[in-house]
């Protein structure tokens, strides 16, 4: 007698054992050099695991985890695009099973995110009234300042406006749009930002000779008297767009409209290109019971100012000003390592159960419950655009 499947011609595939990663720390960064910056330390190996995840960038295809999966990095890609597509393949894997490269072609992967703290650490520019080069920020808002309208400043009426940005659904640079899209604003968790500047302000910032020769240009400007100092740790907000920007016109319509999104809570400081795409992936998860959006911790450290000092051109300032890039991403780790291993160390006393929130956290819909303190608030409903 012959076995069914033999006759039907069945091939019998073998059963997949299941491997399950609970993170007690994910590494986000978004470019290649944030990624190594996490390599060939002594505190942890996150190469000892490696995880190829479908839907990752082509050029960062993989998660990196310690042996035992308490500590994972992943590199997203630059720009909103790259963050909110990577980081929603991440967010999915937690829900289904993959092959993994580090492991037999039977053996799948999953990831459990529920009680994960999540580190996006990465460069940014600075405006040079927040901040230095090298120095080190922690935002309690991210704001994405990209979602406007755009005349071209040669063809800006002066006697109406004095910027050719106009936020999206409004009629002038002061109004507030009416229609909400949902990524304008996020708000993240006060008291574990405050843990991660008190614990950031414990490193040894690194600082170079470049660095404090572009910084010194500043000097003449009072307004930028933040810019000339040593680096430092900065609690102060982000801006999201796309547009890598340079000169003061510019620099101060975004200003402008990240008071005016957050209702004047948020404070203009670092500028980058991927944080409310990350951010948004978040949100969306922890409506699912994914992930818990009061842990997610945003960190930038400053490469470049984002707007000349007296007497330097915008166009010099972008093509020639990037003169903190190697204390930017060198403070990344220096910073960063702090913050994860502060994770671990405390586990078990405190961050195992989680930080809780004394402010609203999430975003401008209000989708994880409670009163957002900018945008419309409830009247959100009405500002959809539907």
């Amino acid at each position: 007698m012959h076995d069914a499947q033999e006759v039907l011609g069945v091939v019998p595939v073998p059963v997949r054992s299941t491997t399950t990663i609970v993170p007690k720390v994910f590494i986000i960064g978004m470019f290649g050099a944030e990624g190594q910056v996490w390599y060939g330390i002594p505190e942890f190996n996150l190469l000892e695991r490696n995880i190829t995840v479908p839907g990752f960038s082509p050029l960062y295809p993989g998660v990196h985890c310690t042996s035992d999966g308490s500590v994972c990095q992943l590199v997203t890609g630059e720009g909103e695009i790259n963050a909110v597509a990577t980081m929603s393949a991440l967010l999915l894997s937690s829900s289904s099973s993959f092959s993994s490269s580090s492991s037999s072609a039977n053996d799948a992967v999953v990831f459990d995110l529920r009680k994960t703290y999540f580190l996006i650490a990465g460069i940014a520019g600075i405006s040079p009234k927040m901040g230095t080069l090298g120095g080190v920020t922690f935002p309690l808002f991210a704001v994405q300042v990209g979602l406007q309208f755009e005349v071209d400043a040669r063809e800006v009426p002066p006697d109406r406006f004095r910027t050719g940005y106009i936020p999206q659904g409004s009629h002038s640079p002061d109004e507030y749009p009416t229609r909400i899209y949902g990524t304008e604003v996020f708000e993240l968790n006060g008291n574990l930002r405050e843990w991660a500047v008190e614990t950031a302000k414990e490193a040894k910032l690194f600082d170079d000779a470049s660095s404090r020769e572009y910084r010194a240009r500043y000097s003449t400007s009072p307004e930028y008297a933040k810019a000339v100092e040593p680096p430092s740790v900065v609690a102060c907000d982000t801006a999201t767009a796309d547009q890598f920007w340079s000169g003061r016109l510019l620099a101060e319509a975004m200003e402008n409209v990240t008071r005016l999104l957050s209702n004047g809570s948020a404070e203009y400081c670092t500028t980058q290109q991927e944080d409310n795409g990350t951010l948004a992936a978040l949100v969306r998860a922890a409506v699912r019971g994914v992930v818990d959006f009061s842990r997610v911790v945003v960190m930038r450290t400053a490469s470049d100012f984002d707007r000349p000092y007296e007497g330097q051109g915008a166009v010099d300032n972008l093509f020639y000003g990037l003169r903190g890039y190697e204390a930017a991403v060198r403070n990344v780790g220096v910073v960063g390592v702090r913050i994860v291993m502060g994770v671990l160390r405390g586990w078990e006393e405190r961050f195992g159960r989680g930080v809780e929130a004394s402010n609203y956290v999430g975003d401008i819909f209000g989708s994880l419950g409670g009163e957002p303190d900018f945008g419309p608030g409830r009247r959100v409903g009405e500002l959809m655009d539907l």
